[in-house]
């Protein structure tokens, strides 16, 4: 999701949830995401993943723009949207949970958000904030914007 703010562009990230990324901040942000089963439709999935991650509909969205994909560090493929739209005046981020065994090896397992916070970013603050894999997304939506 993007929106316009002062004649500039602003993009929201999100940040994981869960107790590795606690503590990380520029470089661990990421855009909504998630995994598609085999045969399924990307776009399709995408909306669903920006609503269970971030924890709204997105009201009013525009048209969906193509951004094609990257490979993250992992080798995960990551195929990904834009559309401009903004959050309700009184959003507060709900994603769905995951569980892990936490602390680890202690056979004791906890529920944590996919998910802890959804923040719009200026460009300069995103492009620190944001995966460096994710970057090139960025640049993609502002060819696609300016033709």
């Amino acid at each position: 999701m993007f929106r316009r703010r002062k004649n500039k562009l602003e993009f929201l990230l999100a940040h994981p949830g869960g107790p590795f990324h606690a503590h990380k901040d520029d470089g661990a942000w990421t855009i909504p995401k998630g995994e598609a089963a085999p045969g399924e439709d990307l776009l399709t999935r995408a909306q669903i993943e920006f609503e269970e991650e971030v924890g709204c509909r997105p009201e009013n969205a525009g048209e969906w723009i193509e951004l094609g994909w990257i490979k993250q560090k992992g080798g995960k493929i990551v195929h990904a949207w834009a559309f401009e739209g903004d959050l309700p005046e009184l959003f507060e981020c709900k994603s769905n949970l995951f569980e892990l065994e936490w602390p680890p090896r202690s056979g004791k397992y906890q529920n944590f958000p996919e998910v802890d916070q959804a923040c719009f970013f200026s460009d300069a603050v995103a492009r620190r904030k944001l995966k460096s894999t994710q970057v090139p997304f960025l640049d993609r939506l502002r060819v696609a914007l300016s033709g």
